[in-house]
């Protein structure tokens, strides 16, 4: 079973309605595969119908990372990236001079999470994660492309 179905039985079971609207946002997301804004969700939406408002996205997004169907990432300056969980771990290096995001393995911090459990008894999600700082590109002065 595709995992936007799964998302849409699981939501059914919990005792949500499954409105047209979430099927279709569920549907754009879990198909995708790749993280989107809210505002790229909602342009796809568009191509399908206009009887979805952006502020219809962010109710369904909410939901789905409530009942942890979907990631979010904080790049910052309101903006987040989501994406859903069988997306897999990764790191967000995020460029505070130009914006770009680079992806990065998690397995470049996969003890991070180890340490902050051993040495403080707290339990991260480190599944994903952003850092912010400044590219190559900007470090040398050039554009990213």
């Amino acid at each position: 079973m595709p995992h936007c179905a799964t998302f849409i039985e699981a939501l059914r079971q919990r005792g949500y309605r499954i409105t047209p609207q979430r099927e279709l946002i569920i549907s754009i997301i879990a198909h995708n595969g790749q993280h989107m804004t809210a505002e790229e969700i909602f342009e796809q939406v568009q191509q399908h119908t206009n009887a979805v408002n952006l502020a219809t996205v962010y109710r369904v997004l909410d939901l789905l990372y409530a009942e942890g169907f979907v990631c979010r990432n904080d790049l910052g300056g309101g903006k987040y990236l989501y994406a859903t969980i069988q997306h897999g771990p990764h790191i967000h290096l995020i460029c505070r001079h130009c914006g770009h995001v680079l992806d990065a393995d998690a397995a470049l911090i996969s003890t991070l999470g180890e340490n902050l459990t051993n040495e403080y008894g707290f339990q991260a999600d480190i599944s994903h994660i952003s850092i912010f700082g400044i590219c190559s590109h900007c470090q040398k002065g050039e554009t990213n492309p």
